[in-house]
């Protein structure tokens, strides 16, 4: 069965949502598909202690109101398909394919984890995937954590968790104090994050903030239990029950590729001022364009979706947004580089592909990722290189192969759809 839309929009967070409500209003059929069994990607992540923010309940309301949309949670991209189609596999609908006559990719970012020894742990998260965890359900009061890695996520992970009850000890920033004292003094120019950011730091007094520090071991009995925190030449030793360790984001672009778009340097999806990427019918708006907050994503997001819906005039004065949420986003990335301290070579006996149990020494000895991948089970586990990958290229300098589909498990039945619909096989 192929169901058919004049626009499917891949990821349902603020980009995605965005996209769907303008082009719906131009009378565009539209279908958000997200893997989430909740809309509202990580930003707006809902959870039982955390219902849906007003931004959030408002978009939804109107959208699961329109005629013109079918949002689609729970539902996976397994590839895509020849003629502008996808292969997908739904929990509800089970598998089935997708034509579109545009494609939005609003695919978000995922974070950077960095192994080190004992990051795999029971207790060791990144600091979004924390984050996660508090607003899913995971009860953390009166647990002692350590938040380290870099960029503003830290702080929005250290308010959620002290929201929760948590205690957090210390939270470990890799860039220097310098890079982090300009970064605070650029958000004049944005009040919106001016306030924010006060809002997020609020008892902030006390708290331990350590920069140009890094993780450098977490150890632990069977869990954690302490975390060695390089600060310089010194280590400090802090009795911990979790650690939240995270180094920015990095784009999700596995569909992307898939399908041709040109990525640029930083390995986001290059888009013009339209938003159209490389391929033809095939445009991107949000975090998978390049790291730069939920304000950024649904301004681009609204004029992906008037650009696909054939309304690209109304888009005009959405631009001047963006340019000033791209300089945000400029800022921020030059403030919050990975550095030195956040990448020092792990010992060889730590694991590298969590997956497949593939330590750093296994790898080491082979000149790029592919060697890498042809002689140890390096990239073939469940998250099909996802974290090790960026691991490699961070530590290697490797370029990683982009991910070949199907690009996550799937039912046979969901395989043999792709075949009997119109003769076209995945893959």
């Amino acid at each position: 069965m192929t169901r058919r839309f004049d626009i499917a929009i891949a990821g349902a967070g603020p980009a995605g949502l965005s996209a769907a409500w303008v082009a719906a209003k131009q009378g565009a059929r539209v279908a958000v598909l997200d893997d989430n069994p909740l809309a509202g990607g990580q930003v707006w992540r809902q959870g039982p202690a955390h219902p849906p923010k007003a931004q959030l309940s408002a978009l939804l309301t109107r959208l699961h109101e329109h005629p013109n949309v079918t949002l689609l949670t729970s539902t996976r991209v397994i590839a895509p398909l020849p003629e502008h189609g996808l292969l997908v596999e739904s929990v509800e609908h089970g598998g089935f394919s997708l034509s579109y006559g545009r494609l939005i990719l609003a695919t978000g970012a995922r974070e950077r984890l960095l192994p080190f020894t004992g990051w795999t742990l029971p207790g060791v998260t990144g600091a979004g995937g924390l984050q996660a965890l508090i607003k899913s359900g995971v009860p953390v009061r009166g647990e002692r954590i350590v938040i380290a890695g870099s960029g503003p996520l830290l702080i929005a992970s250290l308010a959620t968790a002290r929201e929760a009850g948590a205690r957090v000890l210390a939270v470990v920033e890799q860039a220097p104090a310098s890079a982090v004292a300009r970064f605070g003094a650029s958000l004049v120019a944005t009040p919106s994050k001016l306030l924010q950011a006060a809002q997020l730091t609020r008892g902030f007094a006390g708290l331990r903030y350590w920069t140009g520090s890094a993780v450098h071991e977490v150890r632990g009995d069977g869990r954690v239990e302490e975390v060695v925190i390089r600060r310089g030449a010194r280590d400090v030793t802090l009795a911990c029950d979790r650690v939240a360790c995270g180094y920015g984001l990095v784009p999700n672009v596995t569909l992307a590729q898939a399908l041709g778009c040109t990525l640029d340097d930083a390995g986001a999806i290059a888009v013009d001022d339209a938003l159209c990427t490389s391929v033809d019918g095939v445009l991107a708006a949000g975090e998978c364009t390049g790291i730069g907050g939920m304000e950024l994503a649904r301004v681009e997001g609204e004029i992906a979706g008037l650009v696909a819906s054939g309304a690209p005039h109304q888009a005009t004065s959405l631009r001047a947004q963006r340019m000033r949420w791209r300089r945000f986003a400029a800022r921020l990335e030059d403030s919050f580089p990975v550095t030195r301290a956040a990448f020092a070579m792990p010992s060889d006996e730590t694991l590298l592909c969590r997956c497949e149990d593939v330590t750093v020494g296994d790898v080491r000895v082979y000149p790029t990722w592919r060697d890498a991948k042809l002689h140890t089970r390096c990239g073939m586990g469940a998250c099909q290189g996802r974290i090790c990958g960026t691991a490699a290229h961070t530590y290697f300098g490797w370029d990683v192969a982009q991910a070949r589909p199907p690009f996550s498990p799937a039912q046979i039945g969901t395989l043999m759809a792709a075949c009997l619909d119109d003769g076209a096989c995945a893959g």
